[in-house]
C-alpha cells in the first residue's frame, strides 16, 4: 500500500467510527431499542472490564498459570469472594492489593 491508500482507509475508518458511535444519539428518538436489548446493554460495561481483566489474571509470565503460585489468580478469587459477600468494591480492591502485595512479598519456596 502507498501512503495515498493508507490516508485514505484511516479517513474511511475514521468516518465509519464517527458515523457509527454517533448513530445512537442521532437517532436514538426515531429508532427506539426494545426494552430487551436495553436491559442487556446495561451489562455491557461490566462485560468489557471482565474481558480486560481476566486474561491478565490467568498469565504468568505469558504462559497460562492455573496454580496456587499466581499471586494475580489468588488476589482475583479473593477480590471476588469479597465483592459478592460485601458488595463493596473499595474493600475488594483493597483486599485484592493486600493479598497480591503479600503474595509477591513471600518468597516462591514458601507457598
Amino acid at each position: 500500500m502507498n501512503s495515498v491508500e493508507i490516508w485514505l482507509v484511516i479517513i474511511g475508518l475514521t468516518l465509519v467510527t464517527i458515523l457509527m458511535r454517533s448513530s445512537f444519539l442521532m437517532l436514538g428518538d426515531y429508532f427506539p431499542l426494545p426494552e430487551r436489548v436495553q436491559h442487556g446493554l446495561r451489562y455491557a460495561p461490566v462485560c468489557a472490564l471482565i474481558a480486560l481483566v481476566a486474561p491478565e489474571l490467568f498469565l504468568t509470565q505469558g504462559s497460562f498459570d492455573l496454580s496456587i503460585t499466581n499471586p494475580k489468580l489468588v488476589a482475583g478469587l479473593a477480590a471476588a469472594v469479597v465483592t459478592l459477600t460485601t458488595r463493596s468494591m473499595i474493600a475488594a480492591m483493597a483486599i485484592g492489593m493486600l493479598i497480591f502485595t503479600l503474595l509477591r512479598m513471600l518468597p516462591a519456596a514458601a507457598l
